[in-house]
């Protein structure tokens, strides 16, 4: 009824409005930052954002100075200027600027002007003096450090020189510079976030194809995904060895990490199983948090019926006795064993760890809260990962020490 009773200006500048459109996560956030850093990921809308800020300032402001920065002027001018979230067509025809390539550069019609560069030559960055900035994709950026500041000691005119910086986030020196500058106001997004304006189809095939997995949390959920230096696993390492199938299995195992109190540290429960190839492979991460005895106990035990599981290891050096019969009260036909750690997690880790550098074990889908805690425990002892405690990377352990290295450290006999 409103759109109806509207004059065709009133349409047409609701159609171009911005402010109308746009979800809160794409406004410029309020106060007097010098840098807006859009982390998020693919399709959430970052380029719409940037431009529509630098729209704004072109249109309301007057003869501004204007740097654009891409990766590299080819993508500065297909992203940021002709693509279908840049410049040219986002603008109103009455207010679009006018589009010189071979000067590289954009003028609006009230004297604003936007000039072009590329990241991967920094050097072209200096001398330029701008009141304000967009910079697209700086995760990408070959020498971000280096083309980030000939850019910024460029943005001295103006009471408020400011720059927008978009990107899908990668733990490159540069993103972890910003982020820890006061200056730095963050926005993060996932691709999720702007599924009115996504295929249906294409949002089910990458979370089928990538949910889970380092490379959908970094590219699909806008995360910043960390490399602990001296990590026992690396997450490319778990990458490599991440499938959609798994062979037919011949053993299935529990690992179980108690926790020591109540509602403290999770119960860590992590299902593992040997295949036909003698290969092992995680099959679940079913752990709790904040659950007391009975709590975890259950889940346990539905653990166990639904994987069916011929073995549960389970930590006994908080507890004892209380975790069997905790256990046993749960599932009385629960196949418990009980193991003592004489060695710190880390210590108990490595000979694990070094079965995934060999080959030996998978990861069937992704275990995000798992492989965080994983990539966390440091050789040599030592942790850097969520949460005070890696519980749920030592019940894989315990599983995959009960698995496949309490095998091979049985005895054969030999015939003579």
């Amino acid at each position: 009824m409103i759109w109806a009773g509207m004059t065709l200006e009133q349409k047409l500048s609701l159609v171009w409005s911005w402010d109308f459109w746009a979800r809160p996560s794409q406004r410029a956030p309020a106060g007097t930052w010098r840098t807006w850093l859009i982390q998020a990921g693919r399709g959430f809308g970052k380029t719409r954002a940037g431009a529509e800020w630098v729209r704004r300032e072109a249109e309301r402001k007057g003869a501004k100075r204007i740097a654009l920065v891409g990766a590299t002027m080819a993508e500065a001018r297909a992203v940021m200027v002709e693509g279908p979230s840049g410049l040219l067509a986002i603008a109103p025809p009455d207010k679009r600027p006018l589009w010189e390539p071979s000067l590289k550069r954009l003028r609006w019609p009230g004297g604003a002007v936007a000039q072009l560069y590329s990241a991967a030559e920094p050097e072209s960055l200096r001398g330029g003096e701008h009141h304000i900035a967009w910079a697209d994709e700086i995760a990408k950026w070959a020498d971000g450090v280096a083309a980030w500041d000939n850019l910024t000691m460029g943005l001295r005119a103006g009471d408020r020189p400011r720059v927008v910086a978009t990107t899908t986030p990668r733990p490159v020196a540069l993103i972890r510079r910003l982020l820890a500058e006061d200056g730095t106001v963050v926005t993060r997004g996932r691709t999720t976030d702007n599924s009115a304006h996504l295929a249906a189809d294409f949002i089910a095939a990458m979370t089928a194809a990538h949910g889970g997995t380092r490379i959908g949390r970094q590219e699909l959920d806008g995360e910043l995904i960390e490399e602990a230096a001296g990590a026992l696993w690396r997450r490319e390492l778990i990458e490599v060895r991440r499938v959609r199938t798994r062979p037919g299995l011949v053993r299935i195992v529990i690992g179980v990490d108690p926790p020591a109190g109540i509602g403290g540290d999770a119960c860590g429960i992590v299902v593992v199983g040997e295949g036909v190839d003698e290969h092992g492979y995680v099959l679940a991460d079913c752990s709790v948090e904040g659950a007391g005895p009975d709590g975890w106990a259950r889940a346990v035990a539905a653990a166990a019926a639904d994987h069916g599981a011929d073995k549960v290891i389970a930590e006994a050096n908080n507890g004892g006795a209380m975790v069997e019969a905790v256990l046993r009260a749960a599932c009385a036909e629960l196949p418990v064993r009980l193991v003592h750690a004489s060695h710190g997690k880390a210590a108990r880790a490595e000979p694990v760890a070094m079965l995934y550098e060999q080959g030996r074990v998978f990861h069937v889908g992704g275990f995000p809260a798992l492989e965080d805690e994983m990539a966390g425990l440091i050789a040599g002892g030592g942790y850097q990962g969520p949460g005070r405690s890696p519980d749920r990377a030592d019940a894989l352990v315990w599983a995959l020490t009960e698995l496949m290295l309490r095998r091979e450290a049985r005895p054969s006999v030999r015939s003579l």
